[in-house]
């Protein structure tokens, strides 16, 4: 279900491979380079979009909130100390306010709407009682507390929350649906948020179809259909998904002619006959940051900088090892790019060699290459034993089950079916995990649509 896996550079390439969470940490480090190199202007987008973005300068109230004395409750405006004459009104929100009440007065008043101009207090419906007059046609109504009243009870005075200008959250918020509401109650239309991560597939190998059943030693492309939306979950913007082929001449004129922050390219990372990626690399002038990493499934994938505000992820052809190449080092360099805070499970103390093409092999305690357990990134404990690599990290697609972490069958490199059903990917250290073991996990993007590229420009 996609292309070549790379294992011809397994064995000869093994002695600089990095390790996982180090490989992370580069990929973060470069995506916070480029986004200080290329310095895109922001951008205003309708709330509706803002969602998953970050914030590209402070938000600031537009307004008082709230904007005018308010109700916190459904009850009685009521003016000084009661009993308290009622008028014949009620005071609605979103509605014209009622006419300033005069000592003594009560009115009806709904939550939300605005307080008349001489209430005292919002006294609750449950909190007072009417007397009603003898004489219906004569008279008036009187409202009874059932309590104290205090003055100010119940009403929330305008300004409260924040005057216009206040700064309600720093640049560099990510837009959560709190903060859509937040933004909307300020008065925003359009809040300023940093662009999107431009990104660019390749997909390449001659193998592969884009239709029909698989026949002849062809096979259908999984990766193609799979990228795009992923890759839009984790807050990018899909400029194109192009089939290249192994064509090195068409790899390296895409490669170096893509308008694209970050070039992601599927298969073709081995040393093969017709594994162009290292070698178009080394033409285009690049620097490999990562060459191969110590994770299974997915060891052959790769990071390398184009120039200063530009990257190329290498992922391996095989679907399930594509998917561990996607999180261990796009998903990262995305963050960083789009300014979203660095992920809790990326060791801090990681550093990257200048100008480094061939990273020197970390000798490191098996329990290095898990993350931290955080607030963000909890442990859960495994349900069954998993078997673990000798020496690499593993990332096995799990499912929750009370309270703890189901691995699933079908976990190849070149499966997809274990990972089409699972909620996480859990990190398994080197030499595997006994059942209770407590894993970290690392989530999977969720796409809510798919993205317009996607599909619509192979070549």
């Amino acid at each position: 279900m996609g292309g070549r896996t790379g294992r011809g550079r397994m064995t000869q390439g093994h002695h600089r491979a990095t390790p996982w969470p180090e490989a992370r940490a580069r990929a973060a480090r470069a995506g916070a380079g480029a986004r200080a190199a290329t310095a895109r202007p922001p951008v205003r987008v309708p709330l509706g979009q803002a969602l998953g973005r970050t914030l590209a300068e402070p938000l600031r109230a537009l307004t008082d909130l709230p904007s005018f004395d308010s109700s916190a409750m459904d009850g009685w405006a009521v003016a000084g100390p009661g009993p308290w004459t009622v008028r014949e009104e009620s005071v609605l929100a979103g509605h014209a306010g009622a006419a300033a009440l005069a000592a003594g007065e009560a009115v009806r008043i709904a939550t939300g709407a605005r307080v008349p101009v001489g209430a005292t207090a919002v006294v609750r419906s449950e909190h007072a009682r009417t007397e009603a007059p003898a004489d219906p046609r004569a008279g008036t109504v009187l409202l009874h507390p059932l309590r104290a009243v205090v003055t100010g009870q119940d009403i929330r005075p305008r300004g409260q929350e924040c005057r216009a200008g206040d700064e309600l959250l720093p640049a560099g918020t990510v837009v959560g649906a709190a903060v859509l509401g937040l933004a909307a109650a300020a008065g925003y239309d359009e809040p300023a948020v940093l662009p999107r991560p431009r990104v660019e597939i390749l997909v390449l190998g001659d193998e592969l179809l884009t239709s029909g059943l698989p026949h002849d030693g062809l096979i259908r492309d999984a990766l193609g259909p799979m990228l795009g939306p992923w890759l839009t979950a984790l807050g990018a913007e899909v400029l194109a998904t192009r089939r290249i082929g192994d064509d090195a001449e068409a790899l390296y004129d895409a490669v170096t002619g893509s308008a694209a922050e970050l070039v992601v390219t599927t298969g073709g990372t081995a040393a093969g006959p017709v594994d162009h990626v290292h070698r178009v690399l080394d033409k285009a002038g690049a620097t490999l940051l990562v060459d191969g990493v110590k994770v299974r499934p997915g060891h052959p994938m790769l990071l390398a900088r184009l120039d200063a505000g530009r990257h190329l992820v290498g992922l391996p052809g095989n679907p399930l090892a594509a998917v561990s190449g996607l999180l261990t080092l796009a998903a990262p360099l995305l963050a960083a790019l789009a300014g979203k805070p660095t992920e809790p499970d990326e060791p801090a103390e990681a550093t990257e060699p200048a100008e480094a093409t061939e990273p020197a092999e970390a000798t490191e305690p098996a329990e290095a290459t898990e993350p931290a357990e955080t607030a963000e990134a909890p442990r859960l404990p495994v349900r069954d034993a998993v078997q673990g690599h000798p020496y690499d990290t593993r990332l096995v697609p799990v499912v929750h089950r009370d309270g703890t972490l189901v691995p699933l069958h079908y976990n190849g490199p070149a499966m997809l079916r274990g990972i089409a059903a699972a909620d996480a990917m859990a990190v398994v250290p080197p030499g595997g995990a006994e059942p209770g073991r407590r894993l970290a996990l690392l989530a999977l993007p969720r796409p809510t649509e798919t993205p317009s590229a996607q599909g619509a420009c192979f070549t």
